[in-house]
């Protein structure tokens, strides 16, 4: 079974990316590797962060295929924002708690005059030997609520109802939102790709 180190150390990314590969991949992360340390995420994009992830856990990690993500939630009520700060929107030693607590200040300093549009958008960066194999992306519509909805899912899922459903993510199954998420999304476009680095 071919090896994958996903470049992260969130239990919940590494758990979603794993369910959503199957069988086909040993699925691994940094907890695994404590002693990769990835470069600073200076970049003003989700593409940017991902490359740079993924590029610094490949050379860290020479001979293994290494998967990156940036993702992050985009409100158009809040001009992108939280955007490519979505994981530090409180600060930097803020938590997913945090972060919500800080959306929801936002949201509700605005009229409630339509929906909060808004989406998950993920990128996704395979690399190996620090050259960068494939790029992809996904992404998944929604609207933002302002009180939390279920304790499912992580960050900022119970305040975000995808196109379709009347449920938050924090309410939603895993199995229905591994089929719908960005993340899920921008992996799905990936894994042609990594059935050929097999």
């Amino acid at each position: 079974m071919p090896k994958l180190v996903f470049a992260t150390s969130n239990a919940h990314k590494t758990e979603e990316v794993a369910a959503i590969l199957g069988s086909a991949w040993q699925v691994e992360d940094l907890r695994v590797h404590p002693g990769v340390t990835l470069d600073e995420e200076t970049g003003d994009t989700f593409e940017a962060n991902a490359i740079i992830k993924a590029l610094s856990g490949s050379r860290a990690l020479p001979g293994h295929l290494v998967l990156a993500d940036d993702s992050g939630l985009e409100v158009d009520a809040l001009g992108g924002a939280p955007g490519v700060r979505s994981a530090r929107y409180a600060g930097e030693t803020a938590n997913a708690a945090d972060n919500r607590t800080k959306l929801k200040h936002e949201l509700g300093k605005l009229p409630q005059t339509a929906p909060f549009t808004g989406r998950f958008h993920c990128c996704m960066v395979v690399a190996y030997g620090g050259a960068v194999l494939h790029v992809t992306h996904g992404s998944v519509e929604g609207r933002l609520i302002r009180e939390e909805q279920g304790v499912g899912g992580f960050g900022y899922d119970p305040l975000f109802i995808p196109d379709g459903y009347s449920d938050t993510f924090g309410l939603l199954p895993a199995e229905t939102k591994n089929q719908l998420s960005h993340r899920a999304r921008a992996l799905a476009a990936m894994k042609e790709t990594l059935a050929t680095l097999a």
